[in-house]
């Protein structure tokens, strides 16, 4: 098969399938406007087919991980001020912010009256039962109010009380309004409320002991505060440990364009989450292959990787992307960059990111369609084709990769070129501990030219793996400095040398806009 031995799936949750005005609704078949936390959505199946899922899962030896949301639920809360027609005289899409030193805690809006008498605020030295016991009323900064026919659609129960959101009007992203606003009208939790956070743990904690399943990707996590975190990965880890599941691994999303590896880094020092997505990777891998870049700019991001909790130990396990369904497909920003680009030179390139994916520390993570070929329009809804034979028009016109086919079709084809990369990428990775876990050193990391060479060590076992990575149109003559002890290699991919031309340098010639990896074995220290 192709080699993966995880999947990542969209949330299951129960979900609000349809929300926005008339004549701007927008739908939630992606899974991330939850109103029952407890059940799965009926579009997709029942409890007991998802347990079928998951056993099946394991029973080919591979691991499942749930999309968990923490940040908000469906747009049930609505504002007075912004969507009771009695007093706009019609409803309001969007809900401009309203700071917290404008309208704080203990004011009301409306009239400016006292409330919330004794609440010291939410800094991390408030959060606490005795402080949140005193915030009763959520006026502060609109009127929130539950339409009637959404009055108790939300579980657990406690969610329906709008005193557990921070009811402050929709975010841009960009400063207070990125932990407090709403995300396009969804229901911002205020995760700094002990309920919330002891909720949140308790509904996680129970999809573990019912599923058995592996671990969390975690939704808009640079949206909720750190001290949550704090709080709820050491409980979701010790509740896993405690039912035999070791392994459960949960990962962050910190999504922001242009991501530098600090910008991710803090959210495994700071929140105290086991890792993020790589963000970061993908933007530099995305510049080194698309854009052209110098081969330094891959070597600044993996510099870097000591600013992480525990160093490169937990750099290997960040989940390393190409593209996904928020900002499209690598197909996707190639076509973009270049509309006259062959299908032949995207195809080499789509191979080459993937390369550099599977070979680099990381733990790669396929979107899924870009094995067969999927190229998208765009992100977000423009980027999840489907893989069954699909009837939207907004697909069945885009020109694969690789392919004669089209989405309009089934897309399953294990004869795939890129298929059949992604697999032998994946075998040889499985087959390599230096790849998975050994040390990460640059060799060469070209000023001018798109070229990258990496070695992966595996010091215990006497092992060095070369890795180099040719993004340029011509091929590439390099001498390569290696470990005095490798002197004989093998072929992994593509042509190798059977020795080094000198003690510590190895000469290797790669083709144009492809992957040459050649492994020596010089035996433990």
């Amino acid at each position: 098969g192709l080699g993966m031995t995880a999947i990542w799936l969209t949330p299951i949750f129960e979900n609000n399938p349809v929300q926005g005005p008339g004549g701007d609704e927008s739908s939630g078949y992606h899974g991330y406007w939850i109103t029952d936390f407890t059940n799965v959505d009926p579009h997709i199946g029942t409890r007991e087919d998802f347990k079928t899922f998951v056993d099946a899962a394991h029973a080919r030896g591979m691991k499942v991980y749930m999309d968990i949301i923490t940040n908000h639920t469906a747009d049930i809360i609505a504002y007075r001020e912004c969507h009771d027609p009695e007093v706009t005289g019609g409803p309001i899409f969007r809900c401009e912010y309203r700071y917290i030193g404008d309208y704080p805690w203990t004011r009301r809006a409306s009239d400016g009256a006292a409330i919330n008498d004794g609440f010291l605020g939410d800094d991390g030295v408030h959060q606490n039962e005795e402080n949140f016991a005193k915030l009763t009323e959520a006026t502060w900064a609109y009127t929130p109010f539950v339409p009637e026919q959404f009055e108790g659609v939300k579980v657990p129960e406690w969610l329906n009380d709008p005193i557990y959101y921070h009811n402050r009007g929709d975010t841009d992203f960009i400063d207070e309004d990125s932990l407090y606003g709403d995300f396009a009208g969804l229901d911002d939790l205020n995760t700094a409320h002990p309920r919330v956070v002891e909720g949140m743990i308790d509904i996680y904690k129970d999809w573990i002991t019912a599923y058995g399943v592996d671990g969390f990707r975690i939704d808009t996590a640079k949206h909720v505060r750190d001290e949550f975190w704090q709080q709820f990965a050491p409980s979701i880890l010790e509740h896993a440990s405690g039912l035999g599941v070791d392994h459960f691994h949960m990962f962050g999303e910190v999504y922001v364009d242009g991501q530098k590896p600090q910008h991710l880094a803090k959210f495994t020092t700071n929140a105290e989450l086991p890792t993020v997505l790589d963000f970061a990777f993908q933007g530099s891998a995305r510049a080194l292959i698309v854009d052209g870049v110098p081969g330094l700019f891959m070597d600044d991001l993996y510099k870097a990787d000591v600013i992480y909790a525990n160093g490169t130990e937990t750099a290997r396990q960040l989940p390393t992307f190409l593209g996904n369904h928020d900002m499209g497909r690598f197909a996707g920003f190639l076509r973009e960059s270049d509309p006259g680009m062959s299908d032949d030179e995207m195809l080499a390139r789509v191979r080459l990111a993937n390369a550099l994916m599977f070979f680099g520390r990381g733990v790669p993570t396929v979107y899924y369609g870009d094995e067969q070929g999927f190229v998208s329009d765009g992100g977000d809804r423009l980027a999840r084709e489907n893989m069954f034979p699909s009837q939207t028009d907004l697909y069945n016109d885009n020109d694969l990769i690789g392919t004669d086919a089209t989405t309009a079709e089934e897309n399953f084809d294990t004869e795939h070129p890129l298929y059949q990369a992604i697999a032998q990428f994946a075998a040889i990775r499985t087959a390599e501990p230096a790849l998975r876990r050994g040390e990460q050193i640059t060799r060469i990391a070209h000023r001018e030219d798109s070229v990258f060479v990496f070695s992966r060590v595996d010091y215990d076992a006497g092992t060095e793996i070369v890795v180099a990575i040719n993004a340029e149109e011509s091929a590439q003559k390099l001498n390569i400095a290696v470990d005095g002890r490798s002197e004989n290699f093998s072929a992994l991919l593509g042509q190798c040398a059977s020795s080094a031309t000198a003690p510590t340098s190895y000469a290797m010639t790669v083709p144009a806009l492809d992957v040459v990896v050649c492994k020596s074995e010089c035996g433990a220290e």
